[in-house]
């Protein structure tokens, strides 16, 4: 792991640490993973704010400023809110996104569930989700929470990761591993 990389995961990982064990102590745990959710829907969804997170063109105050409105808006929990206030504060926010997978993490160990990155060419409707959830946990052997991703270029299939396994039954995947076989026997 390059040195920026690690620094930023142990930036990520106190924060969430701490977010995570205020949650615990105030049985907050459910609305966290919600936070957790509904926060990651807007790094994927919202150029803007995206930008107010990564932009060094906003001061700490603006920064702070909207986060505490967008938290408001957003309907975020006193500890997230609070939280990504004081890392607006410090010039934080560029850790968010690993932020919410520490937390996702933390949230699903304590609840003795493992969380499944699961990259789709398509999104997945609810009785999709519910099958593949279905049948990861006959797999692991717990509960496993769906982290949804949409990768078109995939053409069609999925690409599942739990822990250190992956399973990779893209169509991408396979045309790749047929050329490679046709440049060998060619």
């Amino acid at each position: 792991m390059s040195e920026p990389a690690s620094i930023s995961t142990g930036i990520a990982d106190r924060y969430a640490t701490a977010i995570f064990e205020l949650a615990r102590d105030e049985g907050a745990l459910p609305q966290i993973k919600a936070d957790c959710d509904t926060l990651a829907g807007a790094l994927d969804s919202s150029e803007d704010f995206r930008d107010l997170i990564h932009s060094p063109l906003y001061s700490r105050e603006q920064q702070q400023s909207a986060i505490a409105k967008l938290a408001e808006q957003m309907g975020l929990h006193q500890i997230t809110g609070n939280t990504l206030k004081l890392m607006a504060s410090k010039r934080r926010l560029f850790v968010l996104r690993a932020l919410i997978s520490q937390l996702r993490d933390m949230i699903a160990e304590e609840n003795g569930e493992v969380t499944a990155d699961v990259t789709a060419a398509a999104p997945l409707n609810d009785d999709q989700r519910a099958a593949l959830a279905e049948t990861l946990k006959k797999s692991v052997g717990r509960d496993v929470n769906i982290n949804l991703s949409v990768d078109e270029t995939l053409i069609g299939g999925l690409v599942v990761k739990v822990g250190s396994k992956m399973i990779d039954t893209s169509i991408r995947s396979k045309l790749a591993a047929l050329q490679n076989t046709m440049k060998e026997v060619g």
